[in-house]
């Protein structure tokens, strides 16, 4: 229960990076108290928050406005595919993928198991199908299946996700698979996920075109 806590506090700071939000002045409200941060960042648990780290920053600077224990290493759990999707919007963006490319699935995706949209061997799905899924439905199996077309192999492509870490500065952080089921040495931390998810939506902000889908269909259902 208490590892569920902390996956769910880093759930929702990485929602509250996702919703954009610019502040204005010097005052920030949570709920109904204010934090006055007199231009200083302000951390520890005066909250009460019951996870066991958080953070919040402001996504267009990166300067952190609230953080506790945010260098804590965690298991990030989905929160991982923050980075795979990050990756394949470079490989979309560079121009080494089209939203209009087919995306076999291996035996290996298919049997990925956790949330998924039971893909099997004998359909393809495009790259904007597979984006559809791993946003909204959290799709392992997608997830899997854009690592091996993009990297090769899911190791290769887990290389690049870890490089792209050090990139970052994300000194908290170690993949070892590209879709977040608990691995020993599978770790992240807040602090981390912040600068991912802000590279992600400051980079590629065409990703909000899945990741605010309300509803939708797949496979013509």
């Amino acid at each position: 229960m208490q590892a569920l806590k902390k996956i769910i506090s880093v759930l929702l700071i990485t929602l509250i990076c996702f919703a954009q939000t610019a502040f204005a002045t010097e005052s920030y409200v949570w709920d109904t108290s204010t934090i006055e941060t007199n231009g200083e960042e302000a951390s520890g648990n005066f909250l009460n928050l019951e996870s066991g780290s958080a953070i919040l920053i402001e996504q267009n600077s990166g300067k952190v406005l609230y953080e506790y224990n945010s260098h804590e290493p965690l298991r990030p759990a989905s929160v991982t595919k923050i980075m795979s999707i990050l990756l394949i919007m470079e490989a979309l963006d560079n121009g080494k993928i089209s939203l209009t490319d087919t995306v076999p699935c291996s035996e290996n995706a298919r049997n990925m198991g956790g949330s998924q949209i039971w893909l099997n061997e004998t359909e393809t799905l495009t790259v904007d199908e597979m984006l559809k899924a791993i946003c909204v439905v959290s799709a392992n199996d997608c997830v899997m299946a854009m690592a091996e077309f993009i990297g090769g192999s899911e190791e290769v492509f887990v290389e690049q996700m870890n490089a792209k870490a050090k990139e970052l500065g994300m000194n908290d952080t170690h993949f070892v698979n590209c879709h977040g089921i608990d691995e020993d040495n599978h770790i992240t931390s807040s602090y981390d996920i912040s600068l991912m998810a802000r590279e992600l939506l400051t980079k590629h902000p065409t990703i909000t075109n899945y990741t605010t889908i309300w509803m939708d269909t797949l496979r013509d259902r």
